[in-house]
């Protein structure tokens, strides 16, 4: 009987936030800053607010302790091969806050030059409904998508079940969710239909290599 096995997965990082204080410090100080910049900034949002991306800056204590977080996230999702070559690498976050309200969505985009990429539920905006009409999911797009469907986009490939890969997972974010993935993975947010606001903070962790010990940067 053939053997199958199933290569080079994708990994996605599902963690939670334990403070419900923290959690409510950064809600206001993203609140605070929405106020303060109102105009933000269009990139991947169609609607909503976005803000710089200096949010380790003017997020205080609460800002940096997440950063902290998703830095930690990333050092045990992977393995430096070059250690034991002096090769050490550290992290520079890069952070901003989206608030979405209700017909508010993000389209598919990367996130270049970083390595990791991080999301921080604050609020889900839905106010404890299950209703999966209310929309607003992360929307993971498998990278091999448009060659496996260029020719025959009919056929699937079988995932380790036996059933068709999903090439377009979703996510239903949850209030103190924080989700990790490469930063190469395309994904987008579907348009949300809640009544709620929604508020999350994304982190780009852009490697950046260590000059090695007795060396002046």
């Amino acid at each position: 009987m053939a053997e199958t096995r199933h290569l080079f997965s994708t990994p996605f990082v599902i963690d939670r936030l334990q403070s419900p204080e923290g959690i409510a410090v950064l809600r206001q100080a993203i609140m605070t800053q929405r106020e303060r910049d109102q105009a933000g900034v269009q990139i991947s949002n169609i609607g909503g607010w976005h803000s710089d991306t200096k949010m380790v800056e003017w997020g205080g204590e609460a800002a940096r302790a997440l950063a902290f977080k998703a830095m930690t996230m990333a050092d045990e999702a992977q393995v430096n091969l070059g250690a034991d070559h002096g090769h050490e690498y550290g992290w520079v976050p890069e952070m901003w806050a989206n608030v979405s309200t209700k017909g508010n969505a993000n389209q598919y985009h990367t996130h270049p030059g970083s390595f990791w990429s991080v999301v921080a539920y604050i609020d889900d905006g839905y106010a404890g409904s299950g209703d999966a009409t209310l929309g607003g999911e992360l929307q993971l797009q498998d990278p091999r998508m448009p060659m496996i469907r260029m020719t025959a986009p009919d056929l699937r490939l079988k995932d380790a079940n036996g059933e068709a890969q999903n090439s377009e997972p979703m996510i239903r974010p949850q209030t103190g969710m924080i989700v990790m993935f490469p930063s190469w993975l395309q994904h987008a947010v579907r348009p949300f239909h809640g009544e709620g606001t929604r508020i999350s903070i994304a982190i780009n962790l852009v490697a950046a290599r260590k000059a090695p010990a007795g060396v002046s940067a």
